[in-house]
This record gives structure tokens, sequence and C-alpha cells, in this order.
């Protein structure tokens, strides 16, 4: 497995494990009141389960397991370009999901989510070559 794909992995365990932490204290709040303050977590705990999770399970296992047509295992793609979509995502992540604690105007929260975009956009780049039709005849 490519290092850069043990990096997606890996970091989105964390962020599930992260996503559950927060979901879990918001949970909490509704039965036993900790305070309005706990609230502010809610973007972050939206941003960590779905980009930092999801996000990054998906491009993980993309990178790794994605046909490889007429390559061999060694040929996944630009390996730069997708160290360059983690670190864009996982820029983006924080940025996007500490809005809300750290008040960043809403430019600033337009770049972070320009950043995940890009991320997502340079993944799909550095796959694409890797595609094919299925070869299926028509009737």
């Amino acid at each position: 497995m490519p290092r850069v794909s043990l990096w997606f992995l890996r970091s989105s365990l964390v962020y599930l494990a992260l996503g559950f932490t927060l979901g879990a204290l918001l949970l909490w709040d509704k039965g036993l009141p900790l305070g309005p303050a706990v609230w502010v977590l809610r973007p972050l705990h939206v941003e960590v389960a779905l980009v930092g999770w999801v996000l990054q399970l998906v491009m993980g296992t993309a990178y790794w397991i994605f046909p490889r047509f007429g390559m061999t295992a060694a040929q996944r793609g630009r390996e730069d370009l997708a160290w360059l979509a983690f670190g864009l995502v996982n820029a983006g992540l924080w940025t996007v999901g500490l809005q809300g604690w750290v008040g960043f105007p809403a430019a600033v929260t337009t770049l972070g989510r320009g950043a995940e975009a890009l991320a997502a956009v340079l993944m799909a780049v550095n796959i694409w070559a890797r595609t094919r039709a299925s070869g299926l005849s028509p009737m």
C-alpha cells in the first residue's frame, strides 16, 4: 500500500474517533446540559465526520485500489498530487471546522471549502488516467 494511502486511511480513522467524541458531547448536552458553548463544536463535528472521515477514507482507498489498466502495481499516478490533495483536504477541514470558534471571515471559510474542492479535483485528475470503458458491446 502506498504511503500516501496509509496517511489518508489512518487520518480518516483518527477523524472518525474525533467525530464520535464531538458527537457524543453534543448528544450528552441534550440530556444533561453542559451549556450553550458546546454547540460551537457542531460545525467542527460535521466537518470532521464528513470530510475528515468519509472523504479521506474514499480518497485513500481510491488511490490505493483503483484499477491500474496498462500499468504496473507501482504506477498509481503522481504521488505528489496525492500528497497535495492530502494537505489541502486537511487544511480546508480545519479552516472550515474551526470557523465557529475562531470566527474567521466568510472569505477564509470560502478558501477552506475551495481547498477541499481542489483536493477532490486533484485526486480525480490523478486517477482519471487509470480508468477505461468496461468493454461491453452494445446489444
